[in-house]
């Protein structure tokens, strides 16, 4: 992997028994923001599940920092932040009790960042609701708040803005722009059209 690359991909394939998703994908991406866009069905979250480890591949290799996933897959997800938003493993805690677990998992965790995005988003009066209280967009908000203050190496982020209002798109805008060119770190991003106001490092478009 060259010495630059974050997150490099060789021959992914993947494919439910209803149809065919991925066929061979391989990228090597530096840090930065990345898009990976594309129409419903084409494989955004499947694609992301599988960056993030929840989803064996069934053919290639995702190599993040130069740890294999296949090779060493806890090494693997202990870099990577993802929460699917349709999963109810959180349901039990506040935002807050999640929030205060999350600089044990993250090394380079920024509490200043987790601050500045609780105010972005509005945060204040939903952190000691638990997470089956909150709406979609709520919910979206904590997890993306947790997520860019983690400091994780590859941060997945899958269609951020549905439920958002409209001061918090445009914080999440200046969010990615502020993250767009750094070496150490690459936020992808899964959506189905690309965000104004980012300039994207890198992009990919999924195709039926």
């Amino acid at each position: 992997m060259a010495e630059n690359v974050v997150l490099q991909v060789d021959g992914l394939c993947f494919a439910y028994p209803e149809c065919a998703v991925l066929g061979g994908l391989s990228l090597a991406w530096p840090g930065g923001v990345a898009l990976v866009q594309g129409d419903e069905s084409t494989g955004k979250t499947t694609l992301m599940r599988l960056l993030a480890g929840e989803l064996p591949p069934q053919a290639g290799e995702v190599t993040l920092q130069g740890v294999r996933q296949r090779g060493a897959l806890q090494a693997y997800r202990a870099r990577v932040f993802w929460h699917d938003l349709r999963s109810a493993a959180l349901d039990a805690l506040t935002a807050r009790q999640w929030l205060d677990g999350l600089p044990a998992r993250y090394p380079a965790w920024d509490a200043a960042a987790l601050a500045s995005h609780v105010e972005g988003f509005a945060l204040q009066p939903h952190l000691d609701k638990p997470f089956y209280a909150l709406s979609t967009g709520s919910r979206r908000k904590v997890l993306m708040a947790g997520g860019l203050a983690s400091g994780a190496p590859l941060t997945l982020f899958d269609e951020p803005v549905a439920g958002l209002d409209k001061p918090s798109i445009h914080h999440l805008q200046s969010a990615l722009a502020a993250a767009a060119g750094h070496l150490e770190r690459l936020v992808v991003v899964a959506h189905y059209e690309a965000l104004p106001g980012v300039a994207w490092d890198h992009a990919i478009t999924l195709l039926r």
